[in-house]
């Protein structure tokens, strides 16, 4: 009786299964890198909840964490073989959308304002377009900025306990502002859309801030009608090339 089965083919399929797992092991190891320097920024910048005059300090530890990053999504990017960024993706969303709230939330402090993709990508070493390869992938970047919207409201409230009452009366304003933003996206019923839902809270929460500093007359109006022209200005001069270039140079 004649084997109709030719035993040779399983042979390839196993070098194929041992090949997919020796690519996902180099994956893990790397990306266990990068998940130690984002819980080593996100540990820096925690010093903010509790020591306003830190802050400038824990975003320059920060930013030289990121820095290492970036040599390690350099490494990352060369394991992935070409056009399969989407099948190997699963390993690194969750701690690409984390690195993005600390870059974000970096930004914010020094700066005030929303930092791009644009940057964020520049920062970490990654492309925008698709087309590129590895890249900082759009929903990533909308993920991130929602968690940075998080903390910024635990942020207001933990400014009011240490005395700083104008930083929430900001934060609301930017808030509101992103909020908007978020809005204008037609966002599909996954991940992102609950992830979205959960900002109304956030900004809840922190205009409820702002009204128990309004109603307790801690509100400080007097920089109040040049503060979105002042916001407009530091926007200007801290550009995407000074963003970057103060990350390559510590």
């Amino acid at each position: 009786m004649s084997n109709f089965v030719n035993l040779s083919i399983f042979e390839n399929y196993q070098k194929y299964i041992d090949n997919e797992q020796e690519i996902r092991e180099k994956i893990r190891l790397m990306v266990r890198k990068i998940e130690q320097n984002t819980k080593e920024a996100a540990i820096q910048l925690q010093i903010i909840h509790c020591d306003l005059s830190k802050i400038d300090n824990a975003c320059e530890k920060a930013r030289k964490t990121i820095a290492a990053c970036s040599e390690n999504y350099q490494s990352l990017s060369e394991l992935i073989p070409i056009g399969q960024y989407y099948r190997y993706s699963d390993h690194w969303t969750y701690i690409t959308q984390r690195l993005v709230f600390i870059i974000a939330m970096v930004v914010y402090l020094e700066a005030g304002f929303l930092v791009t993709r644009e940057t964020v990508a520049e920062m970490l070493g990654l492309k925008t377009n698709q087309a590129d390869g590895f890249h900082l992938d759009i929903e990533d970047y909308l993920m991130g900025i929602l968690q940075m919207a998080s903390e910024l409201s635990r942020f207001a409230t933990n400014s009011v306990t240490l005395g700083d009452y104008d930083r929430p009366l900001h934060i609301s304003r930017f808030m509101a502002n992103l909020n908007a933003g978020y809005r204008l996206l037609n966002l599909k019923n996954d991940g992102l859309r609950k992830r979205f839902d959960a900002l109304k809270y956030d900004v809840k929460k922190i205009e409820e801030v702002v009204y128990d500093i309004s109603i307790r007359g801690l509100k400080n109006i007097t920089n109040e009608a040049t503060d979105e022209t002042s916001n407009k200005e530091t926007e200007e001069n801290y550009s995407s090339t000074n963003a970057v270039g103060t990350v390559e140079n510590i």
